[in-house]
């Protein structure tokens, strides 16, 4: 374990956890193009150190370590124990993949030690996000790189809002959706050091499956999941709504909503020394 001790990392909502652990399998169906577009656009080479932001149940980080190899090595981080279990199991064959159990925005880890930085939707929740992405740039060798996705707005994103819409309900947390503006996120890069900064947008209709496997994932994960996790007794007035909407969208055997998000790109540049 490299950082703080665990005993001082903030500990993220457990119900939150058990949810993206019950469904990862599910939730990775989902989000996995959507990541490999990030990981398309940092083009991690054979024999890179590559650090995972947010790696959750560690699908990016076999992404990842297929392409740079066993002479390179994978850096997952994420703060979460529950999830960091999965991903261990499921990295456990692969040499060059090594986890961390830590708060990403103070991960102490040396200067100037790491090719690229990746996260898929790891990045929108940090307490101070300059100071955060300062720190990856301290990481990330002069040459290095950063690429991440991360959502656009609520209303862009069919994913979440059919589901609420549908339900007649409103966000309660709209984090996810920190880094929706693009000059914001821009700012917060530019006065963390980076510069070649790209913002742009994609759109892929994304699934898990066919209408059940969507139903799973919308009632766990997501705007509307943290609402019935947290309010369990809206779950049966919500799930008959959810079927409905979902079964008009036509093919029930998959499923499919449209998934709006940022492919940032940037470059440490040199370090101030």
């Amino acid at each position: 374990m490299h950082g703080r001790d665990s005993a001082d990392i903030p500990t993220p909502g457990l119900l939150h956890a058990k949810a993206w652990a019950e469904a990862y399998e599910l939730i990775d169906l989902q989000l996995s193009p959507l990541g490999l577009k990030a990981i398309e656009a940092l083009s991690p080479g054979s024999g890179d150190v590559v650090l995972d932001i947010g790696c959750g149940t560690g699908q990016t980080l076999l992404q990842l370590a297929e392409r740079v190899g066993t002479d390179g090595r994978v850096i997952g981080v994420d703060v979460a124990p529950l999830l960091i279990e999965i991903a261990k199991r499921r990295a456990e064959p692969l040499s060059q993949v090594r986890l961390i159990r830590a708060d990403a925005q103070s991960l102490n880890l040396p200067a100037e030690s790491a090719d690229a930085v990746f996260s898929r939707f790891g990045v929108m929740n940090f307490a101070d996000p300059v100071a955060a992405f300062a720190n990856f740039r301290r990481i990330l060798r002069p040459s290095g790189a950063l690429a991440f996705t991360c959502w656009r707005s609520l209303r862009e994103n069919e994913l979440d809002c059919l589901p609420l819409s549908a339900v007649g309900l409103q966000p309660a947390d709209e984090s996810p959706f920190s880094f929706a503006d693009p000059g914001q996120t821009r700012r917060i890069l530019e006065a963390a050091g980076f510069r070649d900064i790209a913002i742009r947008p994609h759109d892929e209709k994304v699934s898990s499956g066919d209408l059940d496997a969507m139903m799973s994932v919308l009632l766990k994960v997501g705007p509307l999941g943290k609402i019935v996790r947290e309010n369990p007794a809206l779950r049966m007035t919500v799930e008959p709504r959810l079927r409905a909407a979902l079964a008009n969208l036509g093919d029930p055997s998959r499923v499919e909503l449209l998934a709006s998000v940022w492919i940032v790109t940037a470059r440490a540049g040199a370090t101030t020394r």
